[in-house]
């Protein structure tokens, strides 16, 4: 497998942002760490060497860029709205600079998609929602799609526009709502240990897709499946491999 580490200085985060590359070729996947992870999490957990099958045939390349959540949400000597303010400094790094550099790098200028499991999947859901011109998929696993979990009840505009139980209820944009519908949507939870604030997000984020009419496969694990990246390995094997023979992929 080809993998490469790469830093690059960030002009929205006046700082470097550090990531590695999976794979030669295929759809780019950018895959965001959960709570605390850096950009080798997804490697350390094992997570690559379960989808290695696909990425080895050039099915999908992965980039696992570091977060700034410590920055961000996870800042709590700052004021929420200061808080989200870095977390959009972050979103504009993903879309305005390292979206382009891996189309450069890859010379795939088709979608993208964005993935990850518990903070992780708070990322993947919030960006392709606030860019569906930019990830035409994502996969979330065991996420908070409530930015109350983060800040409680002191809720300015920035953090209402990165919550999507919140925001994703009052668009009725056709521009957006086009996009979400054509693109593919996937959110799962286990029901088992520490599963329960992530059971009640997906079950509202879900209620909303219904009543968008966006379709979305909102799954629900069994009563065994934990909180855990054992049963992540298991969730991204399972839904890539059907996200890319649905897409004609495999």
């Amino acid at each position: 497998m080809q993998i490469s580490y790469q830093k690059i200085y960030s002009r929205n985060l006046n700082r470097d942002i550090e990531f590695k590359s999976y794979g030669h070729a295929g759809k780019p996947m950018i895959v965001f760490p959960s709570s605390g992870g850096r950009f080798y999490e997804f490697e350390d957990f094992k997570m690559i060497d379960a989808i290695a099958h696909l990425i080895d045939r050039g099915l999908v390349r992965v980039f696992t860029p570091d977060s700034v959540d410590s920055e961000s949400w996870y800042n709590y000597g700052l004021p929420s709205e200061e808080r989200a303010k870095r977390h959009n400094q972050y979103d504009l790094f993903i879309v305005e600079e390292l979206v382009p550099l891996i189309k450069e790098q890859t010379g795939w200028y088709g979608g993208f998609i964005a993935h990850g499991s518990s903070m992780g999947a708070f990322h993947a859901l919030n960006i392709y929602l606030r860019h569906p011109d930019v990830f035409d998929a994502t996969i979330a696993l065991s996420g908070i799609y409530d930015a109350r979990f983060f800040v409680g009840e002191d809720f300015g505009y920035n953090v209402y526009i990165n919550s999507p139980v919140d925001y994703l209820k009052n668009i009725d944009d056709s521009y957006y709502l086009d996009r979400y519908r054509n693109g593919d949507i996937i959110v799962c939870v286990g029901q088992g240990a520490f599963e329960a604030e992530s059971i009640r997000d997906t079950r509202l984020i879900g209620d909303i897709f219904r009543e968008k009419n966006i379709p979305a496969w909102v799954d629900f694990w069994g009563y065994e499946v934990a909180h855990d990246w054992p049963w992540w390995r298991v969730q991204i094997v399972y839904f890539l491999e059907r996200l890319l023979e649905y897409r004609g992929m495999v």
